[in-house]
């Protein structure tokens, strides 16, 4: 019979600055302003793809706990053994499925460490390592934005002759540097240049997103729906003007309320109750303004074996990453996007042993591969888009990963 492997969470005399504590250049990482979990060294990792993944990794992850003896004198969200996960785009790409040795979360007033095996309490160093300083050198094609404004100037036809409602297309960029790229760095300067953001990295996918695709804690399910952009001046009177015409936008709040009724429809066969405000607020980040809008249900308590896997399934891809309606969104990226789109836009965060979790959509991040970078930028196109209006705002999506790589 094989022996359990120990697992202990126990809680932390003091709060650590959790970006700070990552020891090597291959960390796990969810955090928003100083709160979260992250993670380092690999206890078990796989990967999944095709219809089923999220189900098959539901399946993987319970079958690895089955083998954990846990101590958790902590308890709560993020406590005790947890699964970091970075699903993809589409059902042909992979999806990463890791468990770290280690994970440090901070929430409130309270820190906690889970490590696996053994060994005596992992030491911790919030000495920050000094990190080379990244110079990126991205890949200049002139015809490649020409390119991109034709391919939605051909969104926005077909969605003049009605075969759907909304589309999402992404565009990449490719950058290289003199020296291989970590990603701690990338992650220290999103947390303080974009605080409000979730930041996240898993297997080399790093960035910073502004979108929960879901949080589930205690049958509580939230989502924040971001869907409608306008980029920022750093004027504050021009801000607030530029802030109160997106709200007024019957564009952006077309584009908006696609996608808040598609998590609405995901979540609704799950909960007794849904909270779908009237209208969205405006979100501000450091280059860009957003309509946002939270959706929050409480789960049926009725319906047996519902966790973070089950209602991923549903949401992901929500109209604020693929369209509507979303067989039709679908198919139109893949026949004119012309990129896979990888790990990008898809579900990435942690979920723990009882299924809770919190994931976000992974955007404004980048794919480091070595000394290489790709990194991704994606707009909603709907009837009233404009391809250079588009092609700008795809420009201001791409800042914060090429401010983070100066």
């Amino acid at each position: 019979m094989t022996s359990l492997i120990p697992v202990t969470t126990t809680r932390l005399g003091e709060h650590l600055p959790l970006l700070e504590l990552l020891p090597d250049a291959q960390p796990f990482a969810w955090v928003r302003s100083g709160e979260g979990i992250v993670g380092w060294g690999v206890h078990a990792t796989t990967t999944v793809s095709g219809p089923h993944r999220f189900a098959d990794a539901r399946h993987w992850w319970q079958k690895q706990l089955e083998g954990f003896a846990v101590t958790n004198t902590v308890h709560g969200n993020g406590t005790g053994p947890v699964l970091f996960s970075s699903f993809s785009f589409s059902p042909e790409d992979v999806s990463v499925l890791v468990i770290p040795k280690v994970i440090v979360g901070k929430k409130g007033d309270k820190s906690w460490i889970t490590w696996i095996g053994s060994d005596p309490q992992p030491v911790l160093n919030s000495l920050a390592p000094m990190l080379p300083k990244l110079s990126v050198t991205w890949e200049i094609d002139a015809k490649s934005a020409e390119v991109w404004k034709s391919r939605v100037q051909t969104a926005i036809d077909r969605i003049a002759a009605q075969e759907l409602e909304k589309v999402v297309l992404a565009r990449d960029a490719e950058g290289t540097s003199q020296t291989p790229i970590d990603p701690r760095s990338i992650l220290r300067t999103l947390a303080l240049e974009y605080p409000s953001t979730w930041n996240f990295c898993v297997s080399g996918l790093v960035g910073a997103t502004p979108e929960l695709l879901l949080r589930l804690t205690k049958s509580m399910v939230t989502s924040r729906v971001l869907a409608g952009t306008i980029s920022k001046t750093g004027d504050d009177e021009r801000d607030l003007a530029l802030a109160a015409s997106l709200a007024r936008s019957s564009k952006d709040l077309e584009e908006h309320e696609y996608a808040v009724r598609s998590v609405a429809d995901a979540i609704e066969p799950f909960c007794t109750s849904i909270n779908v405000p009237e209208s969205p607020f405006v979100l501000h980040l450091a280059n860009v303004m957003h309509l946002a809008t939270d959706v929050t249900g409480a789960l049926a308590e009725t319906l047996a074996h519902v966790d973070a896997f089950t209602i991923l399934e549903q949401l992901h891809p929500s109209a604020a990453v693929c369209g509507t309606p979303r067989p039709q969104a679908a198919k139109l990226i893949s026949e004119i996007e012309a990129m896979s789109r990888g790990r990008y836009a898809g579900p990435v965060g942690w979920i723990d042993a009882a299924g809770d979790g919190e994931l976000g959509i992974a955007l404004r991040c980048g794919q480091i591969k070595g000394d290489s970078i790709r990194i991704f930028a994606g707009c909603g196109i709907v009837a009233g888009s404009n391809p250079d209006k588009e092609l700008a705002e795809s420009e201001a999506k791409f800042l914060p990963m090429r401010s983070a790589l100066l």
